[in-house]
């Protein structure tokens, strides 16, 4: 048995700091390999437009197979990982997991009849990876606005504001979201653009939306976009292209582009807010990829595909529960099971999905097609749920979720240099459990300044950047949150937006 007590070293906190700054770099032993890269306008190396890493990757000789001890291990960190990275679906939000007991919309509480003044625009709530929106499956029986704290949109109606809450791909990429977003909200049918569906293997138009969800949308009608996690990216998008539009999409349509590709309506978003969103990447996804390392996979956004789709296969989720919404790529929803299938149409999709988005490499090159939209008021919101030890090392708070506190615990301590050359040290190792608070902040290089108490110093085209709030990534919606300070948080903030210069 004594035997075993350095293998069982392996899987605590200080074994963690002996290993190498990278665990996803290779083994000395084999001979060091580097991606064909390309130069970018700001000097940045990274793999070329529509070429994914693995096509990038010259041929490596074969790694050995880890022995069954290993395996075992690899096997149940990679669970650990996925369950992490995909907090927030029907596993974490739906009564059934939670203990709740949802009556009549409302989790067996009334909406209060006190109302505030009649609020100027509506606001438009976008959930993050692997949620979910009211006009969902997932919606007629869990809340993700609200979660355990019961529907937050009902709530701040009964407050007299006007909220819609639509549902976005729960996997797809952030402009596959915000193409969707779009067509729900001016009730018309999903296109993705030609050139990008080309670019991406999928076909360019999706759902058809017969009735919008905002019918009176215009630039004397105009929305407050929110967005939770992997909302804020895809509002982010939408805002910039409803402003700026999209070249390529003009040049491969002309007049027959979509709406939403020929920009020039900037004045129809008043604000832009964004909760736990990480802006700058998850390294979830290299700490993933430390462990895909060891299986032999070299891309940890690949990985990190395989292992989720892998474990949605296996959930037994019904497929009333989740629509995976991967109709572009040829699975509908009565064929999400197949975890074969998913994986081969996302995989090749050229990088067009969440996960790659999510790493710190795709949102870097997220950042440089976003554009801050000059007329629009922009906020963050930023959570931490660790503490700074006197040894120097972040762990999780007590009263972090549950499924968070192991990830919360691996960000703080985990530094890397992405295959895009992003160094992640211990500027990111503050974090909420799946996002740290120098990605939530803003995105890298874009001009920021603290969030003033007073609306007339608030300006607009710059973020807006809130004190750091306690709390993990689920607080903001109220996952295992006090539904009196969840609630209070949407208020003041409605508040604050409402009395802004228009």
């Amino acid at each position: 048995m004594t035997s075993s007590k350095p293998e069982e070293k392996t899987v605590n906190d200080e074994k963690f700091e002996e290993l190498p700054a990278n665990p996803a770099q290779e083994p000395e032993t084999e001979a060091p390999t580097q991606p064909v890269t390309q130069t970018g306008a700001d000097g940045e190396r990274y793999a070329p437009y529509g070429v994914s890493y693995k096509e990038a990757q010259p041929e490596k000789p074969p790694k050995k197979a880890p022995g069954d001890g290993l395996k075992i291990l690899l096997a149940v960190v990679a669970s650990l990982l996925v369950i992490t990275i995909i907090t927030g679906t029907a596993l974490h939000f739906s009564d059934r997991f939670s203990g709740g007991v949802k009556k009549k919309g409302l989790w067996g509480e009334k909406t209060e009849a006190e109302v505030f003044e009649p609020v100027k625009y509506t606001y438009v709530l976008v959930h993050g990876l692997g949620g979910w929106g009211e006009n969902s499956e997932m919606g007629k029986t869990a809340n993700y606005w609200g979660a355990t704290t019961g529907s937050l949109a009902e709530y701040l109606r009964g407050k007299g504001y006007d909220v819609r809450v639509p549902t976005v791909g729960p996997y797809s990429s952030t402009w596959d979201r915000a193409c969707e977003l779009y067509a729900q909200l001016t009730g018309t049918r999903v296109d993705y653009g030609e050139a990008h569906s080309k670019a991406h293997n999928h076909e360019r138009y999706g759902t058809e939306y017969t009735e919008p969800l905002v019918p009176e949308w215009s630039k004397r009608s105009k929305i407050n976009l929110i967005g939770h996690s992997f909302g804020g990216e895809t509002v982010r998008m939408l805002a910039s292209l409803m402003a700026n539009g999209d070249e390529a999409e003009m040049k491969a349509t002309g007049e027959e582009t979509s709406e939403l590709f020929k920009g020039g309506k900037a004045d129809w978003i008043f604000s832009v807010t964004t909760l736990a969103s990480p802006h700058n990447g998850s390294q979830l996804t290299e700490v993933a990829g430390g462990v895909g390392k060891l299986f032999g996979v070299d891309n940890a956004v690949d990985f990190t595909v395989k292992v989720v789709f892998s474990l949605l296969s296996a959930s037994g989720l019904s497929e009333d529960d989740l629509n995976l919404m991967l109709g572009q790529f040829g699975i509908g929803k009565d064929t999400y099971k197949s975890a074969a299938e998913a994986i081969e149409a996302v995989t090749k999709a050229d990088n067009d999905h969440a996960f790659y988005d999510l790493s710190p490499d795709g949102a870097a090159r997220l950042n440089k097609k976003i554009k801050t939209v000059d007329g629009v008021y922009y906020f963050s919101y930023a959570y931490s749920t660790v503490t700074k030890s006197a040894s120097g090392k972040y762990t999780a708070k007590p009263g972090t979720f549950s499924s968070m506190i192991i990830s919360a615990n691996l960000l703080g301590n985990y530094k890397c240099t992405t295959k895009g050359g992003i160094e992640i040290n211990e500027e990111w190792f503050d974090n909420d459990g799946l996002v740290s608070v120098v990605s939530a902040a803003y995105p890298a290089g874009e001009e920021h300044r603290d969030l003033s108490e007073n609306p007339e110093e608030i300006a607009k085209g710059v973020w807006n950047t809130a004190p750091v709030l306690s709390g993990d990534h689920g607080t903001p919606v109220g996952l295992g949150a006090s539904a009196a300070k969840t609630r209070d948080f949407y208020i003041k903030l409605f508040a604050m937006i409402d009395s802004l210069k228009h």
